[in-house]
Order: C-alpha cells, then sequence, then structure tokens
C-alpha cells in the first residue's frame, strides 16, 4: 500500500490516520558532494521515538507531502501492525522504511534515504531489509504503492520481486496521479539470505 518513500528508490504509503497513502521518491544518481558509503558497516534497527525528528528532515527532502511527526509518533505508539526501522552509518540515521503486517502479508508504508547519501544502492539494500523483517514476522507476499510515472523506482522493485497488479487511479493528492500496485512473494531464502550484490 505505498510507494516506496526512498530517496533512492520510491514508494508511498499508509497515513496514520489510517488512509493509505504512502510516499515515495524517486531513484537518483550520486551528486557531488554526497557521502561514501561503507556497506559492510550499516546498521539496522527498530526506529524509536527519539528518532522522529531526523526521520521528518529527511521526509521533508524526500516528498512533496511529507508525514509529519505526530504521524510517525502515532505508528510507533498506537499502531500494532506497524514496523519502522532505520539504517544508520557512523551513527548517524541516513534512511528509514516501514510497512504494516498483517497477517501474512506486509503493505510498505514509506522507504526514503537521505539527500547526501542516495545513488550508492542503499534504497535498495533498506527495501530488501524490510522483505528480510516481513519474512521473519510470518508476511509471505508485500505489496506497495508507486507513482505510474517513477520508472526508477519500479524498476528497483521488479529487481526485488515486485510484479505490477493493478492502478490506484487519481491516488496521490499533490497532483492526482495514478497509483500502480505491486505485488512480490517473498521466497523465504533469498529474504533471509545476505545481499551480496550492491
Amino acid at each position: 500500500m505505498s510507494e516506496t518513500k526512498n530517496c533512492a528508490a520510491g514508494a508511498d504509503s499508509l497515513l496514520c490516520t489510517g488512509k493509505a497513502t504512502a510516499n515515495t521518491a524517486g531513484v537518483q544518481s550520486k551528486d557531488e558532494g554526497q557521502t561514501a558509503v561503507q556497506p559492510e558497516r550499516l546498521i539496522f534497527r527498530s526506529m524509536q521515538l527519539e528518532d522522529v525528528p531526523v526521520i521528518c528532515q529527511i521526509e521533508q527532502q524526500a516528498f512533496t507531502s511529507p508525514w509529519t511527526a505526530e504521524a510517525f509518533i502515532n505508528e510507533l505508539t498506537n499502531n500494532h501492525f506497524a514496523r519502522y526501522m532505520v539504517m544508520e552509518w557512523e551513527d548517524k540515521v541516513i534512511g528509514y522504511g516501514g510497512m504494516w503486517t498483517i497477517m501474512d502479508e506486509a503493505h510498505v508504508t514509506n522507504i526514503a534515504v537521505c539527500e547526501g547519501y542516495r545513488g550508492q544502492g542503499l534504497g535498495e539494500r533498506l527495501l530488501h531489509e524490510l522483505q528480510r523483517t516481513a519474512v521473519f514476522f510470518g508476511a509471505g507476499r508485500m505489496t506497495l504503492e508507486v507513482r505510474v510515472s517513477n520508472e526508477p523506482a519500479k524498476n528497483l522493485y521488479r529487481k526485488l520481486g515486485f510484479e505490477p497488479s493493478g492502478v490506484r487511479p487519481g491516488y496521490y493528492s499533490d497532483n492526482g496521479e495514478d497509483a500502480l500496485i505491486m505485488w512480490a512473494e517473498l521466497d523465504q531464502v533469498k529474504a533471509g539470505a545476505q545481499d551480496d550484490e550492491d
């Protein structure tokens, strides 16, 4: 239920009002002045309330309709379906992702990478980690929404096993763009394996 909010990928998702409206930013190339990350030193952990201010900064960089701090706080404290994680490098949060795990399905809500760290495959690593986490919580399938015009994000999702399954007309409130619904079967072996490619 999302268009992955991935500054290095792309997804949109569920608002804490309960309405499905995900966020996703487009895949972007690495620019001058960006910080090179050593992938083996990345840390993935559960999002905490103290992470919300920096998460909101990344939101504002990534999306035309960013979630508010209250939205994230509500997800972390009131939504027992919500699973949110952050990606850290050198003690700094440089990305985050979220999903709802309901029964055997995972619905990506958002995914984003900090502006200065895009173009290094970090969005792919983050989404892969979400897939692994979804499997841990018993999900066999994962879904998200992506803007029909967001070709880089759609290509990334296809790489990670997502296939188109329908369209939500006028899904995005900022410009009325349609959302492409995509689903992936979560292969237990692939989701649990380390991602050796980057």
